[in-house]
């Protein structure tokens, strides 16, 4: 056990093992017994260290925040720092996260593979480590990874694209069209380890209609290193749909569906679409693109009939999760996983807290995302967030 979770077993700490669910602002609430236990009979105030990725995307911006006012809920103290898509930045964050008393460490890693030797300095200071959403590689001192099951997130998406394009019906059932279809296939950055099991996960969907031509691969680029997106850029994503565009629609074949693993990058390709001349609505025949994030933006597009859905991770409950892990870590104890198999780091198997995702179609916006609290219907409407 980390030598600070010993001080704080011998100093009584009791901790409150569940956060009560959160609400639209993305605060959660805590039990009245929680809201005194941060500092234990010790007075000894923990201090938390939470390390996201980028503001460039208001996921990242919403779950930061909800870490944030979580735990400061409980009484801790709490350096939130976002990386700005920049490894070194983050590195150095985290390195000075640690050398001012950090208790743990609670990271969403911008590159998965590049965090070993901070993680390496917090142990041998006593820091347990969180991972966030983005699983930290080739490291022995992950203690706990919070994320949700994000091979079924790739199930999500491909059968979104199915519902879409008409094969299969939002209840699940078989649908009236048969294909062929033209799709193209996008995956997300190759550093992050989530990006393989989504497109893994998708690709459980796609393969057999692509194996038995119901769907069809125009441009022939189904494996994951030539669809991946590095940093999970909209822009790069807008370039290499006009590429494809270019060089493998030219003569007249239409795309009627794209697989987008995320919301960003949904954009930039319903961008490189219009561009192109693609028009109107799914209704009137635009390609079929997915998402995930339910980004304001995105919910809009999906309002309106242009992006076709996305995939909405309620990461006011991932925060939620990462809380509960800090609190039981923090208490002397060990976090509640309810995966002990899945996620190897290349050192380890990180025990894991999994949560589940839903599909957003126009039709499920409101009870989805409005009547969740998550957007109101006047974000929905605008596409941006007040």
């Amino acid at each position: 056990m980390k030598a600070k979770q010993l001080i704080a077993a011998a100093a009584g700490t009791a901790m409150a093992l569940t956060l009560a669910a959160c609400g639209g602002s993305g605060a959660g609430e805590t039990t009245d017994d929680a809201t005194n236990t941060a500092g234990g009979d010790s007075g000894e105030t923990f201090r938390v260290g939470v390390a996201m990725p980028t503001q460039t995307s208001e996921r990242w911006i919403a779950d930061g925040d909800a870490v944030k006012s979580q735990l400061e809920e409980l009484g801790y103290e709490v350096d939130l720092q976002f990386g700005n898509d920049d490894i070194p930045t983050q590195s150095q964050q985290i390195d000075q996260m640690i050398t001012n008393g950090a208790d743990l460490l609670i990271v969403a890693a911008i590159d998965g593979t590049a965090l070993a030797g901070q993680l390496q300095t917090a142990a041998d200071n006593g820091i347990a480590t969180i991972a966030y959403d983005r699983l930290i590689r080739d490291s022995e001192n992950v203690d706990f990874y919070v994320t949700f099951d994000n091979y079924q997130v790739g199930v999500q998406q491909a059968t979104s694209l199915l519902v879409g394009l008409g094969l299969l019906n939002e209840d699940g059932s078989e649908g009236d069209a048969t294909g062929p279809f033209n799709i193209e296939l996008f995956a997300g950055s190759p550093d992050d380890n989530n990006a393989g099991f989504f497109f893994n996960g998708a690709m459980s969907v796609l393969q057999p209609l692509i194996d038995d031509g119901t769907l069809v691969v125009t441009s022939g680029q189904t494996d994951f290193d030539t669809v991946a997106i590095l940093r999970w850029q909209q822009e790069t994503a807008q370039k290499r749909m006009e590429d494809l565009l270019t060089s493998t629609y030219s003569s007249g074949a239409k795309v009627q569906g794209v697989l987008s693993p995320y919301d960003g990058l949904s954009r930039g390709i319903i961008t490189a679409l219009q561009n192109a001349g693609y028009s109107g609505t799914t209704a009137d025949g635009f390609p079929i693109v997915t998402g995930q994030d339910a980004e304001i933006a995105s919910v809009k597009l999906i309002a309106d009939g242009v992006q076709f859905s996305t995939i909405f991770k309620d990461t006011r409950k991932l925060a939620t999760q990462a809380v509960t892990a800090a609190e039981e870590i923090l208490a002397g104890g060990e976090p509640t996983a309810n995966d002990t198999e899945t996620y190897d780091n290349g050192v380890k198997v990180v025990p894991s807290y999994l949560l589940e995702s839903d599909i957003v179609y126009a039709s499920n916006i409101q009870s989805l995302l409005v009547d969740s609290g998550y957007w109101t219907a006047e974000e929905v409407a605008s596409g941006v967030a007040e």
